[in-house]
């Protein structure tokens, strides 16, 4: 998994409240147990019409929103169904980082195990962030995980609280296999051990 230390990048205002998984990445485009290629599916039934063409008012296909690494939501973001496929639509499509006021606990964790800095922070902040991503691709938020940190594009910055061990995770870029191999040595030593105890087994 791809170390997350610091992030500059444009900021998408998605202000939708109670924005569920399926809504996230539709159930018709579970059948994968891929984590790339869904991104062209990120919130398909609001990216397109009926007959496969993008809506243009929808935030993500305009121009200035195409690249946006952030994505700045309204308040229980992730709720719905537990699937992974969400986060990995999200990360597909180049989304880093998720502010909102509020996340569905499974989708919160998924966001972690797959790279994705899922940051809560008060409405009043996130009306702030909110407001500097409608400026477009002029304003870049920067997101400094090292000092729990995010800053407008002019520069207002507001603090996040996180999980000692998720930020541990994200800065190393671990994932659950990740933690696994870092204990390798100590596996190996066990396991050769049992060998030696139980050769039978």
């Amino acid at each position: 998994m791809e170390k997350f230390q610091k992030l500059t990048g444009i900021a998408a205002p998605m202000p939708l409240v109670n924005i569920d998984t399926d809504m996230i990445i539709p159930k018709i485009f579970l059948k994968t147990i891929k984590r790339s290629g869904l991104g062209v599916n990120l919130f398909d039934e609001m990216r397109y019409d009926r007959q496969g063409n993008e809506i243009p008012g929808f935030v993500l296909n305009q121009p200035q929103y195409r690249d946006a690494e952030i994505l700045i939501a309204g308040d229980n973001f992730g709720c719905g169904s537990s699937r992974e496929h969400a986060p990995w639509a999200l990360k597909d499509f180049g989304i880093k980082s998720i502010i909102s006021t509020s996340f569905a606990d499974i989708f919160y964790s998924n966001c972690f195990k797959n790279g994705i800095l899922p940051i809560v922070l008060p409405q009043e902040a996130v009306d702030v962030l909110m407001k500097d991503a409608e400026k477009g691709s002029n304003a870049r938020m920067i997101v400094d995980l090292e000092n729990q940190t995010v800053s407008t594009s002019e520069g207002e910055t507001f603090s996040f609280e996180l999980d000692s061990f998720k930020k541990h995770c994200l800065l190393e870029g671990l994932d659950d296999i990740g933690l696994s191999l870092e204990k390798a040595p100590a596996i190996d030593t066990y396991e050769t051990k049992m060998a030696q105890e139980r050769p039978w087994v």
